[in-house]
This record gives structure tokens, C-alpha cells and sequence, in this order.
């Protein structure tokens, strides 16, 4: 309890005076189905333990009732372990606290297409602050995931396909986080999902992964490398899938030589939930729940989650008998108790006092906070003068089940839909999954689908618990535009063929100036959902019974806007040929409505930029703008056609894109150097114009393009980005710092290297729009530590 001390120090002086029982309950955690029954605590757990979940803190109905099961559970612990020792809480963090009335962001996609690394730090904070006064201090959180399969339903989750944003939006959300309250307890972030799980077979969740180690490091792994060295990640988990036929969990190679030794992490690792177990049951390479427990601790997993299976008594057994080595427990003990001690849970184990918790928790910032998060998040992809709405228009026709309930803008990992999927028949998250033996059957489901019908009443009643007065978009439409005659129709379901409701939809459409189309699915969770975790598709385009309205309505001759609303972008051919305009709005959380009507309106103008590259259907599933030369639209003529028989090589659109209400000019594009080596740092300067008539955020975008090199590389990589809030006339300078070492790949011999030759800078609104260039030499090959490159500018 010497606090002069390092928690390393403390952590060591403490691991000395257990014995096997306190060392197997440390590596250990409880799950709680049901936060107000834990009288069997001490039954199950009689020697304390590592780690409990809070996730089903989403059921609760007040903060105190959180608060009393963190107190009773940690005071239990404490007596338990028999030293003091508390346990460490955690819970999901990527859109914010399952907690009532804690504050509910958009999706990761939503949040990458910002490309606003000063908000997602802010928002971190808010996240750490509102789980911190609940006494966890373990938040799952950020996702660092590069994302370029839309089949999957946890695409939404990602911040997009290119390693430098999900690095940048990464490393800011990290640092946002890993605050500390005044007393001084302190959250560690634990980074999701480590590594390249979203390269799976299929596009299917946890399936197995072939990813070559190049491809592997300098693609998947770059976020994880920029948190531990830029952010001081704490955390991470590993991915459920395997890699090259080892799954991560249990991967000497990708945990221990990889992430341990050559990215040099430090911190604590925790499973996935359920994930050691996978290896027995599923993976099928342990043949017992105790081999199970054994493969993943060798290859430096600390904690098993989300109840013992391999990290169980037969394991302990085999410690006690002397056929496992005590040493890698300890090594894991050490690194719980070491991470225990840095969050400073000795001095401060409970979750902080009524008065303490009312005056921290929540404040008007944060809701301010949600509603510029889905402001920033909106991306105008089609407009041909229809936006914003011009004033006085007589009649808005509203189609679309989503207009009519703010549900819709809840996507997977908020707490409503976290708590939502409690309600579901099936659950689809992993470690959770119904098991068949209690797997219920659908008896009512959305037409043409297998997707559970989510009509019933209670769902609503959720949301009005949690969010109180949260307003549906066709309610702030009518309360924005008092004077405008705003009317709905239901027109279709979230998925399938069901076209019944379509001569309703139409007949209103026939008298409005403007028809407002809502599409897309439900992004959420369990089998109430069209996509989400475990709930992954082969068809990435709109159902449907969507894409046909769609064609009807443009027999009216009326101008169609579309608002899209979904974890992966709207990809729709019926939308490109037919809607004046269209947003892509993905999850946008409690400030959903308010910030599309804002963007629709004007009142504010669309600042988002697509963080992916959007396919035009699965078949051309990985399309993605980063691609090596020879891949891809640069495929080159003496190989092959520049097209598909049936479709361009190109996506539908381009990363980075995002239409504006206004226009920007860059101009002179300057470099304080035209030869650099690697230990440099070049500055890069370029000037950005509103020529346009209206305020607005231009997102200046920098890309590399290395000439010539030995390996192959990227047609076009992005090196960094800075939004920008100009007024009509207004002009700035924008300056990027880009260190040469960002410029570094794995050779041939798998050595980080800067190699020497011409290298392409260039600026513009897309990757697809690169409208000034200028080249810097350099001048000398240089091998370096990978660790400590630059990852982003």
C-alpha cells in the first residue's frame, strides 16, 4: 500500500504472499446475468478475483442501482481475496456508458467519416468520465479494426478501411479515455479486436482469416502499434478468428513474439468473452477446457473472460501437481495486479458517492458533444440542388419505417441496442449466443426474412426509459418547419420483399413538393437485427422492397431525397438513378434527428467524408482505394479488361468523398524540403479557399504515393487530414508535419525500412480528387524501429 512505490513495485511485493487459489481467482472473472442478484458471489468466487463485467448494468433502471452492485460485488471481492485486493470493472465504451442517462454517440463508420480526431478525444473523455464515477475503469474501447468487408455485420463498428485514420481517431480516443478523475482512480482503454479480424472468410464473424504477415503488420496492425506507442494503450483484447490456422487467443507468434516483444506492449491482455473456451470447442485445437486455459496463457493472455472454462479448476490442478510451469501465471497475476495498482483501485475501489456522481457524471456539454458527433458524421453523396430544402415548400412526404421511431438511430454497442437485444428472442453476440437448447423460435419475422419483427410495443417503451422525449425524424422535421405540411407513410420494412405498403407511400407522394426517403436496415443487435454482431449478409445493397419504391416514386416526376441509416453505406443503383439527393446518416446516435434536419435544412452543412470505399454489390467485395499497384482499377492493360463484363472495377464512391453546400479551392501546395532522410519530419503546407456562398467544413485530405519501390505498394495512401471551418471568402493556411518514418514498409526480409527514392505528395477533397502534387526525394535507405515510426501527419 506504499504509494511511493511503481504499481510494479507494489504489484510484485503483493504476488509473493498469494497462494494458487488467490493467483487462479486473479486471473478470473464474474458475469453476473442479473446486477441485483450476487448473494452467490462468494459461493462461486471464495478467493476474489480479476475482473467483473458490468454489461448487464444495460438492464438497469437507475444510476444507484448500478452504483450498489459495484459496491456490494467489490466489497465482497475485497474480503475474499483475503489481502484487499479489488476487482477491476468493465464494460463496452465504443458508443458510450450502458448506463441510464449516460450519453450515446454514432457509430464507429459514423465517427471515422467525421475525421475529427479533436472530437473523438473529447469524446473519450466523456466516455471514461461517465464509467469512472460507476467505479469501471476498464472500458472496451476504441475499436481498432480496418474494415473493408461490408458483408460483415460488424463493419459498422470500425472507423473505416484506411490504417492512418483508424490510427489518428484511435490513438485520440485512447487519450481520451486513459483520464483520471480528481481522486485520482484512472480508466485504461482496451483496444478491440487484436488482430485483423475483419479480414475473415466470407465476411463472416470470428471465421478464419489467411493473412499475410506483411499485410498484417503494416495494415491491421498500425492502429494497435500507433495507440501503444502514441497513446499509451493499456489494453487489448485479441480477435476471436484465426490467423493462418492459429486463432490469436492462443497465438505465440501474434501475442507474445508480435505484440508483446516487437510492438512492445506492456499492458494488460483480456479474452474476448468465451474466446479460450472457442479454442476447445470450437477451433478444436486444445482437447481439453484445461489445454485450452494453458495455450492461451503461454501465448500472454492475462485474463479469461467471461467466466472460467480454461482458466478452471483442472488448470489449477495441473499448477499444484507441478505439469504446467507456475511461472506463466505469475507473469499473468503480476500484470493484473501491476494494472490494478496504475488505475489506483487500492486507494479508490468504489464507484463514487451520489453527490460526487450527480456533479460529474453528465453535463449539457455531453448531449452538445452527441449532436456534433452526428452533425460531423453526415456525408452528402448526391445532390443535384434539391439541399437543402428551400423554404416554404407546401407538402414534405416522409417514406420509410425509420422516420417514425428514433430506434433506428441506435446502432450496435449503444446502450439502447445493447439493451434492446435483451428483448430479442435470439442473441447474436459472441460469448452470449443463445444456445440451441434455449433458442426460442421467431413467430413473427419482417417479410421474405428470418429477421424477428420488432412491432411490439415494449421496444418503444425502452427507448422513451432511456432517452426521455427523444425525438423520431418525422417529429423534428414538424417541429422544424412549422409552416410546411410534413406527412408519413410506413412504405416498406428494414429488409426483404414486402412491397404491400407501397400504394399508400405513393399516394401520398403524389401532392408533396419533396418526397424524404428513409432506407437502409436496423444496425443493432440479436435477431431483431439486419446487421450487427454474429449478423452478417451477403447482400450489401438496399432490400428489395426499398430498391422497387424507390423506381416507382421517380414515375411521379417529384424530387426524391434519400437519408440512409445503417452500419455499412448505402450502395443502391435505384438510388443513383433516381434521387436528387441522398445522406448517408449510419448510426447517429441520441442526435440523430435533430442533426439530419440540421444538414437538411442548412442550418449546418454536410462535413462528412465516406471513411470506406463503397462497393456496388458483394461481388466486388474487397474494393477498397489503397489498394497495391496492379490491383484493383489499376489492374493495367496488358492483364486483363480495365472493367468487369457487368460492372466497373471502380467503387461506387470513392474514399474520402463528401459533397459540400459550398465550394473550396486549394492552392499553392508547398514543401520545406524536396530532399529529406528518414529521421526527418517535412512540413507541408497548402492554402484552402470558401469560394462558395455559404459557410461550411472542408476536410483537407494529404496523400503519398511512393514512386517506385521494392516491394509493391499503395497506388495512394492517406498520410493525414485536418478539418477546416471557413467562411464564404475565407482562406487558411492548413500545415501538416509528416514524418519521413511514416513513409516506412516491410522489405523483403520483413525489416521496417525507408527506402530512397521519389515519393508523390498530394492534396485534394477524395482520394479520388487529388488536385495538387508535388515530390520529395529521399535521399537514403534507412532501417528502423517499426515502434517508434510516424503514423500519421
Amino acid at each position: 500500500m506504499n504509494q511511493r512505490l511503481t504499481p510494479q513495485e507494489r504489484a510484485n511485493l503483493l504476488l509473493a504472499q498469494l497462494d494458487l487459489d488467490q493467483k487462479m481467482a486473479q486471473v478470473s472473472c464474474y458475469f453476473p446475468s442479473d446486477i441485483t442478484q450476487t448473494a452467490d458471489f462468494v459461493q462461486r468466487y471464495p478467493h476474489g478475483l480479476g475482473v467483473v463485467s458490468a454489461l448487464e448494468a444495460r438492464a438497469a433502471l437507475t444510476l444507484e442501482e448500478v452504483a450498489a452492485f459495484q459496491r456490494d460485488v467489490q466489497s465482497q471481492a475485497m474480503v475474499a481475496s483475503g489481502y484487499g485486493i479489488p476487482a477491476i470493472f468493465h464494460m463496452e465504451g465504443l458508443c458510450g456508458a450502458y448506463l441510464p442517462g449516460a450519453t450515446s454517440f454514432p457509430s464507429g463508420l459514423g465517427r471515422g467519416a467525421s475525421f475529427d480526431a479533436d472530437l473523438e478525444e473529447r469524446i473519450g473523455e466523456v466516455v471514461g468520465r461517465q464509467e469512472r464515477a460507476l467505479g469501471i475503469t476498464h472500458t472496451f474501447a476504441p475499436v481498432l479494426d480496418v474494415t473493408r468487408d461490408p458483408r460483415m455485420g460488424r463493419h459498422g463498428e470500425s472507423y473505416g478501411e484506411d490504417p492512418t485514420l483508424v490510427s489518428a481517431l484511435g490513438v485520440a480516443l485512447t487519450r481520451g479515455l486513459q483520464d483520471q478523475d480528481e481522486a485520482g482512480r484512472r480508466t485504461e482503454a482496451v483496444a478491440k479486436h487484436f488482430v485483423g479480424s475483419h479480414h475473415t472468410e466470407g465476411g463472416i464473424h470470428g471465421a478464419h482469416c489467411d493473412v499475410p504477415d506483411r499485410l498484417l503488420q503494416e495494415v491491421y496492425g498500425k492502429p494497435f502499434q500507433a495507440a501503444i506507442t502514441v497513446a499509451g494503450l493499456r489494453g487489448i483484447m485479441p480477435s476471436y478468428n484465426s490467423v493462418g490456422g492459429e486463432p490469436v487467443s492462443a497465438s505465440q507468434r501474434l501475442l507474445r513474439t508480435l505484440l508483446r516483444e516487437q510492438m512492445h506492449f506492456d499492458g494488460l491482455m483480456v479474452s474476448d468473452y468465451g474466446a479460450i473456451e472457442n479454442l476447445h470447442t470450437v477451433q478444436r485445437v486444445a482437447p481439453s477446457p484445461a489445454d485450452a486455459g494453458l495455450a492461451a496463457l503461454r501465448a500472454g493472455m492475462d485474463i479469461e473472460q467471461h467466466v472460467p472454462y480454461g482458466y478452471s479448476s483442472p488448470l489449477r490442478e495441473r499448477f499444484a501437481q507441478g505439469r504446467a510451469d507456475i511461472a506463466l501465471l505469475d507473469r499473468a497475476v503480476r500484470e493484473v495486479l501491476t494494472a490494478k495498482f496504475r488505475m489506483g483501485l487500492f486507494e479508490h475501489p468504489f464507484a463514487t458517492e451520489p453527490q460526487e456522481r450527480n456533479r460529474t457524471f453528465s453535463v449539457a456539454a455531453d448531449t452538445e458533444l452527441a449532436v456534433q458527433s452526428a452533425r460531423e458524421s453526415l456525408v452528402l453523396l448526391r445532390n443535384d440542388g434539391v439541399l437543402p430544402l428551400r423554404p416554404g415548400l407546401r407538402r414534405i412526404a416522409v417514406i420509410g419505417c425509420h422516420a417514425a421511431s428514433a430506434r433506428f438511430f441506435f446502432g450496435g454497442y449503444t446502450h439502447y441496442s445493447m439493451a434492446e437485444g435483451k428483448l430479442a428472442v435470439n442473441s447474436s453476440m459472441a460469448g452470449l449466443t443463445t444456445s440451441g437448447e434455449d433458442a426460442r423460435t421467431i413467430t413473427s419475422t419482417v417479410p421474405g426474412t428470418s429477421i424477428e419483427a420488432s412491432d411490439s410495443p415494449v421496444f418503444e417503451e425502452l427507448l422513451q426509459r432511456q432517452q426521455p422525449g427523444i425525438k423520431t425524424l418525422l417529429q423534428e422535421l414538424q417541429d422544424r418547419l412549422p409552416n410546411t405540411e410534413v406527412s408519413w407513410a410506413y412504405g416498406y420494412p428494414i429488409a426483404g420483399d414486402d412491397d404491400s405498403a407501397h400504394a399508400e407511400a405513393l399516394a401520398l407522394a403524389a401532392d408533396a413538393d419533396v418526397v424524404l426517403l428513409t432506407l437502409g436496415g436496423k444496425h443493432g443487435t440479436a435477431s431483431i437485427a439486419s446487421m450487427g454482431e454474429g449478423i452478417d449478409a451477403t447482400n450489401i445493397n438496399l432490400p428489395r422492397c426499398q430498391e422497387e419504391l424507390i423506381v416507382k416514386l421517380a414515375a411521379l416526376s417529384k424530387p426524391l431525397v434519400g437519408v440512409h441509416l445503417d452500419g455499412r453505406p448505402v450502395s443502391s443503383d435505384a438510388a443513383d438513378a433516381h434521387l436528387a439527393g441522398l445522406v448517408e446518416a449510419w448510426s447517429p446516435a441520441e442526435g440523430g434527428a435533430e442533426a439530419i434536419v440540421d444538414v437538411l435544412t442548412g442550418a449546418h452543412g454536410p462535413s462528412g467524408r465516406l471513411p470506406v470505399s463503397v462497393a456496388r454489390s458483394a461481388g466486388q467485395v474487397p474494393v477498397y482505394y489503397n489498394h497495391p499497384h496492379g490491383s484493383a482499377w489499376h489492374q493495367g492493360g496488358s492483364v486483363g479488361f480495365a472493367e468487369y463484363v457487368d460492372a466497373p472495377h471502380t467503387p461506387r464512391y470513392p474514399f474520402g468523398f463528401g459533397l459540400s453546400y459550398t465550394t473550396f479551392a486549394h492552392t499553392d501546395l508547398v514543401l520545406s524540403a524536396r530532399e529529406v532522410e528518414a529521421g526527418d519530419t517535412l512540413d507541408v503546407t497548402v492554402r484552402v479557399t470558401n469560394i462558395g456562398e455559404r459557410a461550411g467544413v472542408e476536410v483537407v485530405q494529404l496523400y503519398v504515393s511512393d514512386r517506385f519501390a521494392s516491394i509493391s505498394r499503395p497506388v495512394v495512401e492517406l498520410a493525414g487530414f485536418r478539418r477546416v471551418d471557413l467562411q464564404p471568402g475565407q482562406s487558411t493556411e492548413v500545415h501538416f508535419a509528416l514524418q519521413v518514418s511514416q513513409l516506412a514498409f516491410l522489405d523483403a526480409d520483413m525489416r521496417w525500412r525507408v527506402e530512397a527514392g521519389e515519393v508523390d505528395l498530394m492534396v485534394g477533397t477524395s482520394s479520388n480528387d487529388l488536385t495538387l502534387r508535388e515530390t520529395v526525394t529521399i535521399t537514403s535507405d534507412a532501417v528502423i524501429d517499426g515502434a517508434h515510426r510516424g503514423f500519421y501527419a
